[in-house]
């Protein structure tokens, strides 16, 4: 099977994780597609495929030399993310793409404007896999996915290419923060992997935010508003004055590069009771520190000013930057990049404005660079994956194996 078929396979399954159901996975098209996959790696002939009752799948390639060299490993993630419909996926690919706005909906008149994503303009005779717009794609990951499982079979096609031991696997939920769970790097036995889960072609990442989930409760009192003054405590308009109070450019949409930010997630509420939910994120270890106290801080405000046990934070470490315990291994890094450089890449490395599994995985003595899928506009409607990026990223997989 060809990359594009088997990406396009893997996108027909609804795989959306769900951070509330409390199961790993969090939804059940997770093991299922974890199960046809399974099926699959021991078609092509991989070895040691293991799938366990949380959804994780993991399989070998075993050595073709007696050269001593390490065990590497790959891995990506099987979920596509609550942020946009995974649901009944209706992919099609534009070829030769030449330029100018796609028209994704005909009927619906949605359109991937070049005006408002000008990065596609990067992508002049490629062929790019979009969606009708009315779902994302779910390139983050199954590009990384399809990659992967294309490299091992290509190997196992070409005795010729000597390799030493690989692991590979895949994982559920890491859009929610969950991918890395359970995990089992010693089962793993890797001495290092990459995660196939960046973005634009080149990108190559060993550091990533620190990251927080925060979610503030308040309370309030509700009256007939006929008869509230000096009664009633609207929970939902002092829900509103926190979330005035925290810097108005410390956003999403206000801050790039090295810059953190409090993004709010999402919001529930009535008089009586109002919830914010906040991700914090920062590259810097002591300002991730500081914005967690920042929200301490503006909690106790709002409880001396409407009274004790109006306002209460829940605040929840997820994951840390992977640069400090990349950095005593680069040649991890140095490898990828070698690797890009001979696929006729140019890497570009740069922070990861977000996290991977391979963040927490790094801290429980897994170094896990991550290395570019190919998509554009992840999480989104207007998602897209070019062709030869998806090739080009399994190119990269294949000559980091032959340079160990």
């Amino acid at each position: 099977m060809n990359i594009t078929d088997r990406f396009l396979s893997y996108v027909a399954l609804w795989t959306t994780s769900d951070e509330t159901t409390g199961t790993t996975p969090s939804t059940p098209g997770q093991m299922r597609f974890a199960e046809t996959l399974r099926d699959e790696l021991v078609s092509i002939g991989m070895t040691d495929v293991t799938l366990d009752q949380n959804g994780y799948l993991m399989a070998t390639l075993p050595a073709n030399t007696d050269e001593p060299k390490p065990v590497i490993g790959f891995i990506a993630h099987m979920d596509t993310a609550p942020d946009a419909s995974g649901k009944d996926i209706k992919p099609f690919i534009v070829s030769n793409y030449q330029g100018g706005d796609i028209m994704l909906n005909a009927e619906k008149n949605i359109i991937l404007e070049v005006e408002k994503y000008p990065e596609i303009k990067r992508y002049l005779g490629n062929d790019i896999i979009v969606t009708d717009g009315t779902t994302l794609l779910g390139a983050d990951d199954k590009a990384g996915v399809a990659e992967i499982v294309s490299a091992m079979e290509y190997l196992l096609q070409h005795p010729e290419i000597k390799h030493g031991k690989i692991r590979i696997g895949f994982t559920p939920d890491e859009e929610i923060g969950q991918g890395a769970d359970h995990f089992d790097v010693q089962m793993f036995g890797a001495e290092w992997a990459y995660t196939m889960d960046g973005g634009t072609i080149g990108e190559l990442e060993y550091e990533n935010f620190n990251a927080a989930s925060a979610r503030i409760i308040f309370k309030g009192i509700n009256v007939h508003p006929g008869s509230a003054y000096q009664k009633m405590q609207n929970s939902m308009l002092i829900a509103t004055e926190f979330a005035q109070a925290l810097p108005p450019r410390e956003t999403p949409a206000c801050t790039q590069g090295y810059e953190g930010f409090y993004h709010l997630v999402g919001i529930q509420g009535n008089v009586e009771e109002t919830s914010l939910n906040y991700i914090i994120r920062d590259h810097d270890r002591q300002r991730f520190e500081n914005r967690k106290r920042e929200v301490e801080r503006l909690t106790a405000e709002i409880n001396n000013k409407h009274g004790e046990g109006t306002a209460t934070a829940f605040i929840r470490d997820q994951y840390y930057n992977m640069r400090e315990k990349v950095e005593p291994v680069m040649h991890v890094v140095e490898l990828a990049e070698r690797a890009m450089r001979e696929a006729g890449l140019t890497p570009v490395v740069k922070p990861i404005r977000g996290g991977t599994d391979g963040a927490r995985l790094s801290f429980e003595g897994l170094p896990c660079p991550n290395i570019f899928a190919g998509g554009e506009n992840f999480h989104s409607r207007f998602e897209y994956l070019p062709v030869q990026s998806m090739q080009a990223a399994m190119q990269v997989i294949l000559k980091i194996i032959s340079l160990c």
